[in-house]
């Protein structure tokens, strides 16, 4: 197979036309087809000229808004992995603006079926680079991960005719709020064009994530109506208050499917080429995505697509970072996955990514898929260990120690071959499953509203439920799950490595049980900020701001055993081996050397654990300073030598 040319793919804009081009090893020939200004009429169609695997084409006189599609002639036979189709009007990999969604149809799938009037058209856009900066983000910061729209559509002070795009994240109110909880990052899900699971239309359901995406580098117009634009506008406004943005993309799979979809794009113009198959069996797609095919990101033109999306984003918008889903994919070859594969260094070694924040989740479903502290460095790693430990910890089944050992920034994982600094990203709750709200609420999911009769979504949760379950007018049950809630999040801000907070969780935001609502484009997940809890938003705005003010918490370090941490029973001294291993702990003491960036000097800190269903008694360590002070919201209390910990808390402490 030849490698993609350093020449331009996609439509490249000059002062006298456009130049088309598109790579296809397989196809017979591809047509390009001109659009009026609407996007509804065919004005011309013109055969691409083949020059090696690329089919290429310029248009005199063509310019900045022209709307195009391709067609791609050739053998139909899926059993050999070949979707030629040209009844089927194709979106250019390439495009980076669309004129309208991708709405699913049965058509879309149906050889012969004509989908001109189905297709989104693409249009032909200009580049306006933005200056570079380096990101603004650093690891060991806080990540707030967004829904775009779920998160303002109910926001009261936003525009109605702004709420739900992205532009309302630039709204003062908005940005009011992401400065109180003092957050370093915002982490957009995808805003990329998709296209909804052919499932979904019958239930009278869409996809409100945005994880089956058709072209990695148009904006969905549902989202950002305002294109690029909007895009680069939003992440001016966020830079300007000191926020970087990362974008979730999705370069694992396309909403293109199993072998009954859609014939949207890449599967219409090479199949062979841009998706897995299994050896020996050309029609057969690997599903290592659970969504019905793989992208092979392994192969040198899928891998330059890749690398020209990112570079895109960064080039036009300024964008600090991404995260991506599924992401062990991209490093997947014919033997598995490879931490030292070709697409993985290109990444890393780019002159346009080098220094990026890049984010990786590290698992797929296929075999060898769960590569948790893997991936090369600087990439950082969703923790879903720490998630899932830090959860039973405070269920109580999982041991002090295991606490400890996410506190220590997963050294178990992330120290491997000697590495000195941790490189996790650790989270309570994300996008994919229960809110904090629901984890302390419902002890089994509730997806019933998915028409799937409940079997979708994950299972085992490490939930517990405070009360009957689902109740939420009981005050006495809130306060109790409040309590949870507030004491997770001291122990995730407490966590070395980077931290990862999901819109409204800050304020008990509910999605009634549904931990697989990314079909729920409406009030399951629309978060209704008049319903948020002021006191826990309160929790975490304080928790955020000792996260800044004491270097110990962003410090990615690993601890080195000379003094920066000590482990203290409740009788204030140093855990042994029976405090470690005796049953049913459920005190545990961290105390940090720190710097305090308030008094400008050098301090200890003192953690307090308590999972207990009552008060307990501790002693903090020897002060060699004067004595301990409590900080709490109200403010910083002297602490006596015996202190009194309250149920299911945690506590934090600083040396006078």
């Amino acid at each position: 197979m030849s490698e993609p040319t350093t020449r331009s793919l996609g439509a490249t804009l000059t002062d006298s036309g456009v130049e088309f081009a598109v790579y296809s090893r397989h196809a017979e020939q591809i047509d390009l087809c001109l659009f009026d200004a609407e996007g509804r009429k065919e004005i011309a169609r013109l055969p691409l000229a083949r020059d090696g695997d690329e089919h290429r084409l310029f248009v005199r006189d063509a310019g900045e808004g022209t709307r195009y599609g391709l067609r791609a002639h050739g053998s139909y036979d899926p059993d050999q992995g070949l979707w030629f189709d040209p009844s089927k009007l194709l979106v250019d990999p390439y495009t980076r603006e669309i004129d309208r969604p991708f709405r699913y149809d049965p058509r879309l799938g149906i050889f012969g079926a004509d989908t001109q009037d189905l297709m989104p058209k693409a249009i032909v856009s200009r580049d306006i680079a933005v200056k570079r900066a380096k990101p603004l983000f650093q690891p060991g910061g806080l990540i707030y991960e967004i829904a775009v729209k779920p998160f303002t559509m109910l926001h009261p002070d936003v525009p109605a005719k702004q709420r739900g795009t992205l532009g309302a994240l630039a709204h003062p109110f908005v940005i009011a709020h992401l400065k109180r909880l003092q957050v370093d990052a915002i982490e957009l899900m995808p805003i990329t064009a998709w296209i909804d699971e052919r499932h979904l239309p019958p239930l009278g359901l869409t996809n409100g994530w945005g994880y089956n995406p058709v072209a990695f580098m148009a904006l969905d117009p549902r989202l950002v109506p305002g294109g690029m634009k909007e895009l680069r506008e939003t992440v001016a406004a966020l830079h300007a208050e000191g926020i970087a943005v990362i974008l979730d993309l999705v370069f694992n799979h396309t909403g293109e499917s199993d072998r009954q979809g859609p014939t949207l794009s890449l599967r219409g113009l090479d199949n062979p080429t841009y998706f897995r198959h299994l050896p020996d069996q050309p029609g057969t797609l690997v599903n290592d995505t659970g969504t019905g095919n793989t992208v092979a990101c392994d192969q040198p033109v899928t891998r330059k697509l890749i690398i020209d999306s990112l570079s895109h984003f960064v080039r036009n918008t300024g964008i600090d970072g991404f995260r991506f889903d599924l992401a062990t994919v991209l490093g997947r070859n014919g033997k598995g996955f490879d931490p030292e594969s070709m697409t993985l260094r290109t990444m890393l070694a780019d002159e346009v990514l080098q220094d990026r924040i890049m984010i990786a989740e590290p698992w797929d479903i296929g075999p060898g898929g769960y590569q948790l502290g893997n991936f090369p460095a600087p990439f950082l790693e969703w923790n879903d260990r720490a998630r899932d430990d830090l959860r039973r910890f405070w269920r109580g089944d999982a041991g002090i120690g295991d606490l400890a050992t996410i506190l220590a920034g997963s050294s178990s994982i992330f120290g491997r071959d000697g590495r000195t600094q941790t490189r996790c990203v650790n989270f309570l709750a994300a996008h994919d499953g229960f809110t904090l709200m629901d984890l302390v609420s419902y002890e089994n999911k509730h997806n019933e509203a998915n028409g799937e009769n409940n079997r979708d979504g994950h299972n085992e949760n490490f939930s517990w439920n405070n009360g009957i379950e689902g109740k939420t007018d009981d005050q006495a049950i809130q306060s109790k799950r409040r309590a949870d809630i507030e004491a997770m999040l001291s122990t995730l801000f407490a966590a070395r490595g980077t931290i990862m907070l999901t819109a409204g969780d800050e304020g008990g935001r509910s999605q009634q049980g549904n931990n697989n609502a990314y079909c729920q484009d409406n009030a399951i997940t629309w978060m209704d900020w008049k319903l948020l809890d002021e006191e826990l938003i309160g929790h975490t705005a304080w928790l955020a701001g000792l996260h800044r003010r004491f270097t110990a918490f962003a410090d990615m370090n690993f601890f080195r055993g000379d003094g920066d941490v000590l482990w203290f029973s409740s009788a204030g001294t140093p855990m042994t081996v029976p405090d470690w291993e005796a049953p049913g702990a459920a005190v545990l003491g961290m105390a940090l050397q720190t710097g305090d960036r308030a008094t400008h000097r050098s301090t200890r800190l003192a953690l307090v654990f308590n999972r207990a269903a009552d008060e307990r008694s501790v002693t903090l360590p020897v002060s060699e300073s004067g004595g301990w002070s409590r900080l709490t919201v109200a403010g910083e209390t002297p602490a006596g030598e015996q202190i009194a910990i309250p149920a299911r808390s945690v506590a934090f402490f600083v040396e006078n």
